[in-house]
């Protein structure tokens, strides 16, 4: 099996490492870097509970191939507190109950979070738009969508 050296930043930190030419952005991260905050769920690209962001935009990392990290600052949801505080999706998350089981919760929060990169102030239209590729068994969405709304109105 072919292997490549890639390069990248990975929740801030330089990283260099070989990987095989068949191996997904979600088995390295899950396998190799031990974050496994991303979640494996339909492996097909469907649920986006392996949702990941590369150079700020959301992926689904059973799709993209570990070799095309090579360059790329990659955000997981481990990268998404800092110095110790939690980022404000993550507490209006808690604060509002915006998760039931959790295994959908990291996708759906970085998710957000490159939404509210791109756009501070979504409309809750913007926001549902935003989340359709990330499937919710338990919540219904509702406190989701309360959550991202809050901190969308306190402007972080």
């Amino acid at each position: 099996m072919e292997k490549h050296a890639i390069s990248f930043t990975i929740n801030g930190v330089e990283e260099t490492r070989e990987v095989p030419s068949n191996m997904t952005l979600l088995t390295f991260l899950r396998e190799h870097l031990n974050l496994t905050g991303v979640k494996s769920g339909c492996d097909a690209g469907e649920c986006g509970a392996c949702t990941v962001l590369m150079d700020g935009e959301p992926v689904n990392a059973c799709l993209v191939l570990a070799a095309e990290a090579d360059g790329v600052n990659i955000r997981t949801v481990e990268g998404l507190a800092s110095d110790g505080k939690l980022d404000p999706l993550q507490e209006a998350f808690i604060e509002l109950t915006g998760t039931q089981c959790g295994f959908c919760t990291p996708g759906v929060l970085l998710q957000a979070r490159a939404l509210l990169d791109r756009n501070p102030d979504p409309t809750v239209d913007e926001i549902k738009n935003a989340l359709r590729g990330n499937l919710c068994r338990c919540t219904g969405y509702i406190r989701i969508v309360e959550a991202i709304q809050a901190v969308a109105q306190e402007g972080s």
